[in-house]
């Protein structure tokens, strides 16, 4: 598997880069955002990490450009800027986590574990037909389908709207949505829970279904609407 480490602080990339190869993984160093895309689209990436503060080209404007060729490559943010909001914006912009510098080189690697943790191992999946055959989870392509049309999520999201249709009379504490779908590794704050199903509702919504098939039960938690 191969990784794409985008960081103009060169001594930052090569620790980065040597932790995840002890780790077995492959990687590719881009020090400006304008060559990681080259790269991502050249290679076959398996997961990003990258900086926020980037010659040539953003880190927002590098992540939204991957998103737009891929909804499943997990991005993970290796930033200075770790206040909430912050963090919030970098989700919405299409990373599935962060990591605050001055960071732990093996709480990084167990990041990377969570976000490349084959799929298969994940029994909490959902798969099918839902709301009236109108929403379509399907995990061999990491994928959400309304009416037929592919949704375009991130890894996160779709994980998260796999657990509340797994079992849909439940309703699910933000406690419980982060250890069933995003893993024991995940240690972000449990308000970005509210963060991917507020995108969530945004790609699913629709007139009859503003809240994107997701109920909101105040003081519990989450749960997946099918009612028509």
């Amino acid at each position: 598997m191969k990784i794409l480490i985008v960081e103009d602080e060169a001594s930052i990339a090569e620790v980065v880069s040597a932790y995840a190869k002890r780790e077995g993984y492959e990687t590719v160093i881009a020090s400006d955002g304008l060559e990681a895309l080259e790269i991502f689209e050249r290679d076959e990436i398996d997961l990003v990490i990258r900086d926020l503060m980037l010659p040539k080209l953003n880190g927002e404007e590098v992540c939204r450009r991957i998103r737009e060729k891929s909804s499943s490559v997990p991005v993970i943010m290796l930033t200075a800027k770790s206040s909430e909001a912050d963090v919030v914006y970098g989700l919405d912009t299409g990373a599935n986590d962060y990591v605050s510098k001055p960071f732990s080189p093996r709480v990084l690697m167990a990041r990377i574990r969570a976000q490349m943790r084959p799929k298969e191992s994940r029994d909490n999946i959902a798969s099918g037909l839902y709301a009236d055959g109108r929403i379509e989870i399907d995990p061999e392509r990491v994928e959400i389908r309304k009416d037929g049309v592919s949704i375009p999520v991130t890894k996160s999201e779709f994980l998260i709207f796999s657990t509340l249709v797994s079992r849909p009379v439940r309703t699910w504490s933000r406690e419980e949505i982060i250890r069933t779908a995003l893993g024991d590794d995940y240690d972000g704050f449990d308000r970005t829970i509210d963060t991917y199903i507020k995108n969530l509702r945004k790609k699913l919504a629709e007139p009859g279904h503003e809240n994107g098939w997701i109920k909101t039960v105040y003081g519990f938690g989450y749960r997946f609407d099918d009612e028509k």
